[in-house]
């Protein structure tokens, strides 16, 4: 086994809510009982610039909490306020939140004279600022440490505040949990993406087109992923219990983690979810007539 491969691969998953938040990054790690000072008000001098220009990568739980607040759906929510990118290390399709202004610098959409219009359904990387989440995958384990640390931008005046608290009571009081809950699923398929692309992956091949736009209808578009459910035959292919066929018919946060789980299960080869046993029988049939075996 190769050294690079032996090694610890750590990837960052929230960063700052700017661009430029890498030259910014205290390289310590922060763990829950650690303490700092911070605290963002009106009062603050700097009110409001970090909401500009910002770099804002949107959460499946994200989107979901914002459609319910704006009260349009997920295709209307994405045309308005979102840009279509790629999170470059994993290579995988995701919706960003589109600035203000020609060259993108202006304010958030939802930014007001009194401040953020969405503040209680704001997204994870608003919520986590000025903290930055990031994983460490030790070897070649599937294992991941979260980890925490600061960014510290100079246009920033919420760290010469006296608030000191820890890590763990400014992520309770940001509502960090239910969120967090929500996109471990996607957070994980993201690193994992990242780790086969740095380390090869199996086989050193990417993933399909199609795959990757799954991957991005089930993070941004929980009704086209239900369309999908249930006008296919993808309950005829999986087991699915009917009685949580029923829930997954109106209950969001429940389709999102089956669709990580089948994501996993499509992408990473993870028994996540089972196949119907006679579908799975007609695929391995097909793949030892496609080997010639007998």
């Amino acid at each position: 086994m190769s050294k690079k491969r032996q090694q610890d691969k750590a990837e960052d998953i929230f960063e700052s809510a700017r661009a430029s938040a890498g030259q910014s990054v205290q390289p310590v790690k922060l763990g829950l009982d650690d303490g700092f000072c911070f605290s963002c008000h009106p009062g603050v001098s700097c009110w409001n610039t970090c909401c500009h220009g910002a770099d804002v990568t949107l959460t499946p739980h994200d989107i979901l909490c914002l459609t319910r607040r704006l009260e349009i759906t997920a295709e209307e929510f994405l045309s308005q306020h979102t840009a279509p990118a790629v999170w470059d290390r994993a290579g995988l399709p995701v919706a960003k939140l589109r600035m203000g202004g020609k060259d993108g610098e202006g304010p958030c959409p939802f930014l007001t004279d009194e401040g953020c219009s969405v503040y209680d359904v704001r997204p994870a990387t608003c919520r986590y600022y000025p903290l930055g989440l990031a994983a460490i995958k030790h070897g070649d384990s599937d294992a991941k440490e979260d980890f925490h640390f600061m960014v510290k931008e100079d246009h920033c005046k919420g760290h010469d505040e006296d608030k000191r608290q820890t890590v763990a009571a400014f992520l309770e009081e940001q509502g960090i949990k239910d969120g967090d809950r929500i996109n471990r699923g996607w957070i994980d398929i993201l690193m994992k993406m990242a780790s086969w692309r740095s380390l090869g992956g199996p086989g050193g091949k990417d993933i399909s087109k199609q795959t990757k736009q799954m991957f991005f209808m089930v993070s941004t578009n929980i009704g086209a992923f239900r369309r999908f459910v249930f006008e296919s035959k993808f309950l005829d292919t999986y087991e699915i219990d009917p009685e949580a066929a029923e829930i997954l018919k109106t209950d969001d946060e429940a389709l999102l983690l089956l669709g990580f789980d089948w994501l996993k299960s499509v992408i990473f080869n993870e028994p996540t979810i089972r196949m119907n046993e006679q579908v799975l029988q007609k695929a391995v049939a097909k793949v030892r007539t496609d080997l010639g075996a007998a």
